[in-house]
């Protein structure tokens, strides 16, 4: 009995050894082929070093059923987290138009000076006018906090941000974004590889919805979230001081533990600390359910009604290029309706 438990626990033991040299090995392939320096020739041919150096360890390992091929892993692998460890987040690179200027905010009791709000006319994703400016906000003048999700393809995941209304008609969208060097594209795994610094847009509403609805052919929704002046309040002011920690601190993009969801829930967490975790903070395109689980969403619809309600991409595409495109998208939605604008200052 004893033998036959020990070779029992032997098996497990080497199983998970494998499985562990498994993941550890496609971990260590993707970052070479994210990071590596020396352009894609080199990518690759890292990649391919290192998935040959891992499989040819593992066939030692097994055919001499000798430890050491996994140890000599382990110092290897120790290497190239080493190498890991020095690639550092930069705000000194070739940015995308769209994302080159960092967002930055003063606060002089209620007013709020944000430098570099995006201001865009797109007409296509390669044909905009570029328009950056330094903006003011009372915040007493605050009444409204909107969350957007805009679909690009399946229903369980969105991009999430937050649109914060004045009483003179103005809004102001902060979006948790990835900062893309000139010419490169989104992937959702390069963002778990450090392919991707994190940046804070603050822009209007009819810059950063517009172009996803009427550009980017994606599906977006609004839900008017039920907050006090004071947590609205509160929860401008942290978009701000992230911003600023931007600035001063460059961040890595990931998937998972630092994207659009992500940082807000932080936030909010910190504005109510009881707000509980969900796996619908990852499956964004589900966080209409949270937000209603939570009572942040008014419960005198169900979800479904609010999903009916809240969309608002084809009125976002029927708004002319002098429309009030704010006033426009809220029509229909209960609580959302917004204030006559007045002229910009």
């Amino acid at each position: 009995m004893t033998r036959t438990r020990r070779m029992i626990g032997r098996a497990a033991l080497v199983v998970l050894a494998g499985l562990v040299a498994f993941v550890s090995g496609a971990w260590g392939a993707l970052a070479l082929w994210y990071q590596l320096p020396g352009g894609a020739v080199w990518r690759t041919l890292g990649s391919v070093l290192w998935g040959l150096a891992v499989v040819a360890l593992a066939v030692l390992a097994v055919g001499r059923r000798s430890w050491l091929p996994l140890a000599a892993y382990v110092l290897l692998y120790a290497v190239l987290l080493l190498w890991w460890s020095t690639i550092a987040p930069s705000n000194q690179r070739v940015w995308a138009d769209d994302v080159s200027q960092l967002l930055s905010g003063t606060v002089d009791g209620s007013r709020v000076t944000l430098n570099h709000v995006r201001d865009f006319t797109w007409r296509s994703d390669t044909d905009y006018d570029v328009r950056w400016e330094t903006r003011q906000y009372d915040l007493d003048r605050l009444v409204s906090a909107d969350a957007v999700l805009s679909y690009w393809g399946s229903k369980a995941i969105a991009h999430a941000m937050i649109s914060f209304g004045f009483d003179d008609g103005r809004h102001v969208v902060f979006s948790v974004e990835i900062r893309k060097e000139r010419g490169e594209q989104f992937s959702a795994i390069g963002g778990f590889f450090k392919q991707f610094e994190t940046i804070l847009v603050a822009a209007d509403e009819d810059d950063i919805i517009r172009v996803r609805t009427n550009v980017r052919g994606e599906d977006d929704y609004l839900y008017p979230l039920r907050m006090d002046k004071p947590a609205m309040r509160a929860l401008f002011l942290s978009y701000v001081h992230a911003a600023n920690g931007l600035v001063d601190t460059p961040a890595f993009y990931n998937t998972i533990t630092s994207n659009c969801t992500t940082l807000v829930y932080r936030m909010a967490k910190l504005i109510q600390p009881g707000l509980p975790r969900d796996i619908r903070l990852l499956l964004t395109g589900y966080l209409p359910e949270y937000l209603y689980k939570a009572g942040v969403l008014d419960r005198s619809l169900s979800v479904e009604q609010w999903r009916q309600r809240g969309r608002i991409t084809e009125r976002a595409r029927q708004v002319g290029p002098d429309g009030d495109f704010s006033a426009a998208i809220r029509v229909g939605i209960p609580g959302a309706a917004a204030p006559a604008a007045d002229a910009r200052p």
